[in-house]
């Protein structure tokens, strides 16, 4: 490998997104520039071009649109109010239980969803001016909505995870969205231990006991919302249908369920609820497109196998090597997206944990958890902006309150990455994997 291959690669990619260029295109340039490199213009452009139409060449890949208009249906279906009624009913009883239901809200409705941002602001904006009416602190009330908004991404079904398996190279997408729920799981618990302990210090108020009829009415409520994870998982782990067949099925579901069943959408609505997806889908394709055009070059350049080597240089220790990759993974979080990051680093990462005999299921578990916290974190973290923004309070306000979630998420992270049966449990036990 060339040094002045990766230093071109790197100094143009940062140098488009300096100058504000849509990371895709930043992406897709700087690949272009360094290809240029070894071959010519022509040939380069042919290349890439191929490249982008071969990595969107896969059936795998259906499950995103449908999962993002699914996700569109519910967002506009009503089903935060519902989800966090239902929330309240299992954490209404805890020191500080607003902000409990803010947390479990966030974990059932961004997992519905699919989306982090899409939860933050359907459940923080509900949650924020409740909780401020109730003497929280509008600083840690956003600090909760922030860092439990990413468990979602966790809990299946996750575009996340099908991403990572066309990159990896077909990891079973079925063996992912089930590892993902116990440490999805264990991300929202983490949240909790922090907010049980400032709340119990800060004496904020516990919410009234409901009555026997209205938890009743609230969890049948919320069930038919949660009836479309079990509908999904159920089907992928029966073999019923595939995740892809399922985010087709996904679709139908939230359709009756908002158009028919609650009644929150109309006819009129859904034209502008498609173009919105169509819109988001493009976004995501694209993005996935040009990320394979710059894996190609790194690949043509031997950049993964040098960083490999590189890596096994300073040690051969699993243990610090895993150190180590969560490192830069965290320090990528902070500056890059989620689906970027996991479209760039994953190809660098994967070669030197398959020598190291990881799991590929545990380590895309691994660089989700991971990725997900840097989502959270300045200065692009797009969970922290809409956090902020529904909560109505300025980033630099709530950078202190989100310290401790920090160091909790970190905890969590190093849980999983060193006990990789938090992962693997669940696909051993209902796949056999």
């Amino acid at each position: 490998m060339e040094w002045s291959t990766v230093i071109v690669l790197c100094s143009t990619f940062f140098f488009f997104l300096f100058l504000g260029v849509p990371i895709s295109f930043a992406i897709g340039l700087s690949s272009l520039i360094t290809i240029m490199l070894s071959i010519p213009f022509d040939a380069a452009i042919t290349v890439i071009s191929q490249k982008m139409a071969s990595g969107l060449d896969s059936f795998s890949l259906l499950a995103i649109p449908f999962f993002i208009l699914a996700g569109n249906i519910m967002n506009r279906g009503g089903i935060a109010l519902r989800l966090i009624e239902f929330a309240k009913v299992i954490g209404g009883r805890l020191p500080g239980s607003l902000a409990h239901v803010n947390v479990l809200a966030n974990m059932m409705f961004g997992s519905i969803s699919g989306s982090a941002v899409a939860s933050a602001a359907a459940v923080g904006g509900t949650m924020a001016p409740l909780q401020k009416k109730e003497g929280y602190d509008p600083a840690f009330s956003a600090a909760v909505n922030i860092t439990s908004s990413p468990t979602g991404l966790l809990i299946p079904p996750s575009n996340t995870f099908i991403v990572y398996s066309l990159i990896s190279g077909g990891t079973s997408i079925g063996a992912l969205f089930l590892a993902g729920y116990i440490p999805g799981i264990l991300m929202g618990l983490s949240i909790m231990l922090v907010i049980g302990f400032i709340a119990k210090k800060r004496n904020y108020p516990v919410s009234p006991k409901p009555t026997k009829s209205e938890a009743i009415k609230k969890t049948l409520d919320a069930l038919p919302s949660l009836g479309l994870i079990v509908v999904i998982m159920g089907g992928i782990v029966k073999g019923i249908f595939t995740a892809t067949e399922a985010s087709a099925f996904a679709v139908v579901y939230t359709l009756i369920l908002a158009v028919i069943f609650y009644r929150e959408v109309s006819i009129k609505q859904l034209p502008q609820i498609i173009l919105d997806s169509v819109v988001t889908t493009s976004i995501v394709l694209l993005l996935i497109g040009t990320s394979m055009g710059m894996s190609w070059a790194m690949a043509n350049a031997d950049i993964p196998y040098t960083i490999s080597d590189a890596l096994l240089t300073v040690s051969e220790n699993p243990i610090v090597i895993l150190l180590i990759i969560n490192i830069i993974l965290l320090v990528v979080g902070v500056f890059m997206d989620m689906t970027p990051a996991l479209l760039i680093f994953t190809p660098i990462f994967f070669p030197i944990v398959t020598e190291l005999g990881m799991d590929p299921v545990h380590f895309g578990i691994l660089m989700a958890f991971n990725l997900s916290i840097g989502i959270c974190t300045p200065p692009v973290g797009s969970a922290l902006f809409i956090g902020c923004s529904v909560g109505g309070i300025k980033i630099d306000k709530v950078i202190k309150p989100l310290l401790p979630f920090y160091a909790v998420l970190v905890i969590a992270l190093m849980l999983v990455t060193f006990v990789p049966e938090l992962s693997l449990a669940l696909p051993r036990f209902f796949l056999g994997y």
